[in-house]
């Protein structure tokens, strides 16, 4: 498949990319189907981390180094000891409406992990859902409801504002980040169009004007984002104005963060679609890569 030359191929040969991370001068990535957590040099060359049998998605990292990662089916997030064995961190059955997605991890430890709201895959009907903060003792809270498909999430370099990606709300939202880890109202950062309502989920998807996924700040306070209905990638102002906008072609656009030595490197986790039947059987995923002129700031 020809690329556009703006874009180099770092790795490919993978079912679906998700939740990349610069982190450690590597970039670090969950693959769902192969179950796996992986990271990647600037060679791509490729090091196995950990196998998560319940479906990797969102990663961050206690202070003391040890990793975090989601895992989607049990709706869980395990812990990697410093001998290597994945343990539960955290149970969020009880708040999760569907598997568990992305997550960012805060200084203290406190992570805000979203999730579907329902049987995506499964053909449920769309319902709204609650945002997840786990704190470093595995507890739970729900600090936000009623959130369109909550994913993508980001803290701002002065640890006061959470952002957060609504895939099916036409939005990204807003939160002010109290010290004790509970989040102010909601509030828009931007937005696209109107709240679909959530009937059917081809109802949802035909009025999303966009879909933000996977995204990453940067110094200037910009949201990259990636458009999984839009085959693109988006860099936005807060208000919603488009600063940048770059094609994908054919392949959809998942999920984004930037690093590299200078920040500047967009990492792109693409794929030619997100449905689980085709990506389970195929190895068609690949992270591409381009230079931007503003370098990434904030978690992740």
């Amino acid at each position: 498949m020809d690329i556009d030359p703006r874009f180099s191929v770092l790795v490919s040969g993978y079912t679906f990319f998700e939740s990349p991370r610069w982190h450690d001068e590597r970039l670090w990535l969950s693959d769902f189907y192969t179950h796996q957590v992986i990271r990647v040099d600037l060679q791509g060359r490729v090091e196995k981390i950990a196998e998560v049998p319940g479906q990797p998605s969102g990663m961050g990292w206690l202070p003391d180094g040890r990793l975090l990662v989601v895992s989607m089916r049990d709706r869980k997030v395990l812990r990697q000891e410093t001998d290597g064995r994945l343990v539960t961190h955290a149970d969020l059955s009880t708040i999760a409406g569907g598997h568990t997605n992305d997550m960012v991890v805060d200084a203290q430890g406190r992570g805000y992990v979203g999730n579907f709201g329902f049987d995506l895959m499964g053909g449920g009907a769309p319902q709204t859902s609650k945002l997840a903060r786990v704190d470093p003792d595995g507890s739970v809270h729900a600090v936000a409801r009623d959130l369109y498909f909550p994913n993508g999430s980001m803290i701002t370099p002065d640890g006061r504002t959470l952002i957060v990606a609504e895939t099916m709300g036409n939005r990204l939202s807003a939160f002010d980040l109290q010290p004790d880890g509970a989040l102010g109202p909601r509030r828009d950062w931007a937005t696209f169009g109107t709240t679909p309502p959530m009937t059917d989920i081809g109802t949802v998807l035909g009025q999303l004007k966009a879909a933000p996924d996977g995204a990453t700040l940067d110094a200037e306070g910009a949201v990259w984002f990636a458009d999984a209905v839009g085959h693109r990638v988006v860099r936005m102002a807060p208000g919603g104005e488009i600063l940048d906008s770059i094609s994908t072609g054919a392949m959809g656009a998942f999920a984004c963060t930037l690093g590299g030595p200078n920040g500047r490197t967009l990492f792109i986790c693409v794929a030619p679609d997100f449905n689980e039947h085709a990506r389970q059987q195929a190895r068609e995923a690949s992270v591409w890569t381009t230079e931007v002129g503003v370098p990434g700031a904030g978690r992740p």
